[in-house]
């Protein structure tokens, strides 16, 4: 198996199985438990049976209700984070970690970031309530412990509240097992929770961008450019000239070398160079021009950015952690698809054209790839026969003909490829017909399609369309995903296939005939949503929110565990 390189290279490191036994590199350590009195081990058995603890953010802790009980019944009731009436080195590094539960892009609140400190002075005091505070604490640290391992691994949002469509398998621990045994007595908390984190490079990549972004957050200082009526050429005047370079130097994007004196206003030279390197960033157009996009980007609150950063390192805790073989990922508002080695490395990569974002947006998934076809047939989806092509007959008879189209039946027999009487028309009207498009380079499809069956119908394929890759925003499809280099794409998915050097791919591709290739083992491609990239450079890529996705998930994460309070 492969560990996945998610959108960039990956990074391995030993791990913990879902059961919670250990794995290479991680010794198993089972920490000391401290027995309560009997009145306390009748409140602690009262709270873990009720699912409750009003003493927390998040008091219904029923969602982990199993997994608590599992934790105490493994050790008889035993408390987990205390000894002698005192907090465990153990806890008190727990509780470090849920209280900069934001360093990993969450938000210490659900985890009772802010309580920790007030619960250890009352629980190191002397008075009658000292068991019963413990048992109160021991409930908390279990619950947010849970919440946050939870959260670490497979995020706090289930994909397929966003996504139906994407479903891999993803491992869960036995929570209640992996705490008693793997941290509660752990040498090294913090070294037992990062193996539960993904293990990809993109996302230790993400984690330094966001402290680094955080940081600019708390030194940003309001001071928006103003925007402009049509775009300012490179030599044109601009007003806020000063002003664009200081933002491009606090973003980066300009040398802090770079002196520009408090008069000038020619947008010129260097300041042109470092527009462009922030375009560069952000899948606008690399030209220069300062227009009103740009600006908008360019004002953008570094909270923003913030936000983009917490919910891509969401999205990695989605993924699955390993494939039988490398996959094929695109990133949908990046338009790039990447195919990847056996040393996890992107071996193509290209530019990509996906849906429409007002009517015909490209789903988040993940399928395996079993075949290609060559000169392939188009199959006009229902929704696009009835709201395009039945039109265009309806006004010229002799559309299909002029496009290359026929009518067929559902079995594949050909009806007319040339005149649609009014009968015909009728019946694909009431859809009891289909069209499709004959093979052939100015078929809808291009000269080759690679499929990975799934419920929207949605496959990679090649286009005669190849003017739109030149743009920076590339959603014009009808849901699928056009590929800017076919041939290089079909070389690598058929890499496996005995006898498929690229010179047969280059005939497949001039025979002029359909074939269909199937593959010895399929192949995986994730369809993937991310708005901020961190690349092996160090430099991190954002792109607008085309499908609005990241609004939907930012209002999930957020109330998370409010919902279930």
């Amino acid at each position: 198996m492969y560990l996945w390189v998610g959108l960039l290279a990956t990074a391995c490191a030993g791990g913990v199985s879902p059961s919670g036994s250990a794995t290479k590199g991680a010794p198993s350590e089972q920490g000391a438990a401290a027995a309560p009195s009997a009145a306390g081990e009748q409140e602690l058995r009262r709270i873990v049976a009720s699912g409750r603890l009003e003493d927390m953010q998040w008091p219904n802790f029923s969602d982990y209700g199993t997994s608590v009980k599992e934790f105490y019944d493994e050790a008889a009731y035993q408390l987990g984070w205390s000894q002698g009436g005192k907090p465990t080195p153990q806890a008190l590094e727990m509780i470090a970690l849920l209280e900069n539960a934001d360093e990993k892009g969450l938000d210490e609140i659900d985890y009772d970031g802010e309580r920790w400190q007030r619960r250890l002075t009352a629980i190191q005091g002397a008075g009658a309530d000292t068991e019963a505070g413990l048992v109160k604490f021991d409930v908390a640290l279990t619950v947010s412990a849970m919440r946050y391992i939870s959260d670490l691994h497979l995020g706090k949002v289930n994909p397929k509240t966003l996504h139906k469509d994407f479903d891999p398998e993803r491992h869960k621990y036995d929570l209640g097992e992996f705490l008693r045994k793997r941290v509660t007595g752990a040498s090294s908390v913090k070294e037992a929770l990062a193996r539960v984190e993904p293990p990809f490079a993109g996302y230790q990549r993400t984690l330094v961008a966001l402290k680094k972004y955080e940081a600019l957050a708390k030194e940003e200082k309001p001071d928006p450019l103003p925007q402009v009526q049509k775009p300012i050429s490179p030599g044109q005047n601009y007003e806020a000239v000063p002003q664009l370079a200081r933002r491009l130097q606090f973003l980066g994007d300009l040398p802090a070398t770079v002196n520009v004196s408090e008069g000038a206003t020619t947008y010129s030279g260097e300041v042109v160079d470092g527009v462009k390197n922030f375009q560069k960033r952000h899948g606008l157009e690399a030209a220069g021009k300062l227009g009103s996009q740009t600006i908008t980007e360019l004002n953008r609150p570094m909270s923003y950015r913030v936000e983009q950063l917490q919910l891509m390192l969401e999205r990695y805790r989605w993924l699955p952690r390993t494939f039988e073989q490398p996959p094929i990922i695109v990133n949908i508002p990046e338009f790039l698809l990447r195919a990847y080695n056996e040393q996890a490395k992107p071996q193509v990569m290209m530019p990509v054209v996906v849906g429409r974002a007002m009517r015909t947006q490209t789903p988040v998934l993940y399928e395996e790839m079993k075949y290609l076809v060559f000169w392939p047939y188009w199959n006009v989806p229902p929704s696009i026969l009835r709201g395009e092509v039945v039109p265009k007959i309806t006004k010229d008879p002799a559309y299909l003909q002029k496009n290359n189209y026929e009518v067929v039946t559902f079995s594949g027999q050909l009806v007319t490829d040339t005149t649609v009487s009014e009968d015909v028309l009728a019946q694909l009207r009431a859809g009891k017909l289909m069209v499709r498009q004959k093979p052939g380079p100015k078929n809808a499809l291009g000269l080759v399609k690679f499929i990975f069956p799934n419920d929207q119908n949605v496959y990679l394929h090649s286009t005669p369309s190849q003017a739109l890759f030149a743009e920076s925003r590339r959603d014009f499809s009808h849901g699928c995903i056009r590929v800017e280099d076919p041939k290089a794409l079909a070389e690598w998915v058929l890499r496996n296939n005995p006898g498929w050097p690229r010179e047969k791919v280059d005939a497949a591709f001039a025979a002029g005939k359909q074939q269909q290739v199937n593959l010895p083992s399929p192949i995986p491609v994730l369809i993937v949503y991310g708005t901020a990239v961190t690349k092996e450079d160090g430099k991190t890529y954002f792109f607008d929110d085309i499908y609005g996705n990241d609004k939907k998930l930012e209002t999930l994460f957020r109330r998370a565990y409010a919902s279930g309070r």
